[in-house]
């Protein structure tokens, strides 16, 4: 729904897309994949074909991990015209990205990297079973401080943030503003150029997905 809304708001040039990755499943560059009915098991006497496994060494390394589960879910525009060149970036921040250290590092290192390319990044944190504040560690990575952060920064937050260049200095930007439960959630200006942004209706976009599926 908010992909939807930015596109209507975006001039021509401009496109947004959805991304998710959900758990364990990213995108590949080369894929195997396992279909239902499996070549090794296919009777030969019905005119199959049978596959043998092959003798494989052993492994290197074997040992139990915890894989956890990291879903992403962001919003993408891009300038069609710079050849489909990525300049904005909606982050939604999911409870994987919370529950430990190397989680948060990761996400955190990727938002850094866009703010690097001067890839305008949003981040929307509604995740209630996990504390922590993202855009605060963002702030550290960067060597800044946001003074309308408190003490204790909320765990529930929307943010903007870009970086620009002005007179030869690269110069960041960032708009933070808590989430309340039970209260409306802040509109956020989304930079797609350094003089024009659209802004991100979250709480529109929410009430239109809970109109679309019933959810009271």
């Amino acid at each position: 729904m908010l992909v939807g809304r930015v596109r209507r708001l975006l001039p021509p040039g401009y496109i947004a897309e959805p991304r998710a990755r959900m758990g364990r499943y990213f995108e590949l560059d080369i894929g195997a994949f396992e279909y239902e009915k499996r070549s090794a098991d296919i009777n030969t006497a019905n005119g199959g074909t049978a596959t043998t496994v092959p003798t494989v060494a052993e492994p290197t390394v074997s040992a139990d991990i915890d894989i956890g589960d990291q879903h992403e879910y962001e919003v993408l525009i891009y300038d069609v015209e710079r050849e489909k060149t990525l300049v904005a970036a909606v982050e939604f921040v999911s409870p994987g990205n919370k529950d430990r250290a190397e989680h948060r590092l990761a996400f955190v290192a990727k938002c850094s990297a866009l703010l690097q390319r001067n890839v305008s990044v949003a981040l929307v944190d509604v995740v209630t079973d996990r504390s922590g504040n993202l855009y605060a560690e963002l702030l550290g990575e960067l060597g800044v401080t946001d003074s309308t952060l408190g003490v204790e920064p909320p765990s529930l937050y929307a943010a903007s943030c870009r970086t620009r260049t002005n007179q030869h200095r690269n110069r960041f930007d960032a708009w933070a503003y808590p989430v309340v439960l039970g209260h409306p959630l802040p509109a956020l200006s989304l930079w797609y150029a350094p003089d024009r942004a659209v802004t991100l209706d979250l709480e529109g976009s929410y009430e239109d997905t809970c109109q679309l599926l019933g959810i009271g």
